[in-house]
C-alpha cells in the first residue's frame, strides 16, 4: 500500500488530467507526482492550497474522502474582515448553508501562521482588516469552508488544508510530496 502526502500549490486540480474546456492546459497533479497507481483521497479545489493524500488502496482513499467516517480535516483560513467571537460561536455550533445546517465545528482565532508565500498573492487592502482562524471539519460539503466563512460575513481570502485526520502539511513545502505510513 502507498500514502502519499502532498501539498498542493494554488491553482493545480486535484486531478492528474485536465478535461476542462479548450484553452491553455492547466496544473495537474501529473505536473507534481509521478507515481503511477494512486490517486487523490478526496479533493481540493483549485482555489485552495495544502494537504492532499494520494494513495493505491480503495478502501483507504474511500475512508479518508468519505464523510461517513468523520475524519477531521484542519485549515488554516484567512478571511477578509475581523473574526469575531460571535463568528467563531456560530461556526462552532453550524451554520446554515443552502444545503442545510453544517454539522459543528471547532474554529479558533489565530495568529498570521508562517506559511509560504502564494503565487497569486492575497490583494491586499489599507482599509479593509483580515484575519485568521483554525477551523476543524468532519464533513466534506462542496467549497464547504469558504461558504461557512461567508455565511457568518468574513468572506475567504485564503485557505490552506492543513491536517486530515492525524497527517499534516508538516515539513512539505508547495509541489512536494513524501510517502507517509
Amino acid at each position: 500500500m502507498t500514502l502519499i502526502a502532498f501539498n498542493k500549490p494554488m491553482n493545480v486540480l486535484s486531478q492528474f488530467t485536465d478535461t476542462g474546456t479548450a484553452g491553455s492546459p492547466r496544473a495537474t497533479l501529473s505536473d507534481y507526482i509521478d507515481r503511477p497507481g494512486v490517486y487523490p483521497a478526496g479533493r481540493l479545489d483549485r482555489d485552495s492550497e495544502g494537504l492532499l493524500l494520494l494513495t493505491d488502496d480503495g478502501r483507504l482513499q474511500a475512508r479518508i474522502a468519505d464523510p461517513r467516517f468523520k475524519l477531521p480535516k484542519t485549515y488554516l483560513v484567512q478571511v477578509e474582515g475581523e473574526m469575531t467571537d460571535e463568528a467563531l460561536a456560530a461556526l462552532r455550533n453550524g451554520v446554515m448553508l443552502n444545503d442545510g445546517l453544517t454539522r459543528p465545528a471547532r474554529a479558533e482565532r489565530i495568529d498570521p501562521p508562517q506559511l509560504w508565500p502564494r503565487d497569486p498573492p492575497v490583494r491586499f487592502r489599507k482599509s479593509v482588516p483580515d484575519s485568521w482562524l483554525r477551523l476543524t471539519i468532519a464533513e466534506g460539503r462542496n467549497r464547504q469552508v469558504r461558504r461557512m466563512t461567508a455565511a457568518v460575513g468574513l468572506p475567504t481570502l485564503r485557505l490552506v488544508r492543513w491536517a486530515i485526520g492525524d497527517w499534516t502539511l508538516d515539513g512539505l513545502a508547495p509541489g512536494e510530496w513524501r510517502a507517509v505510513d
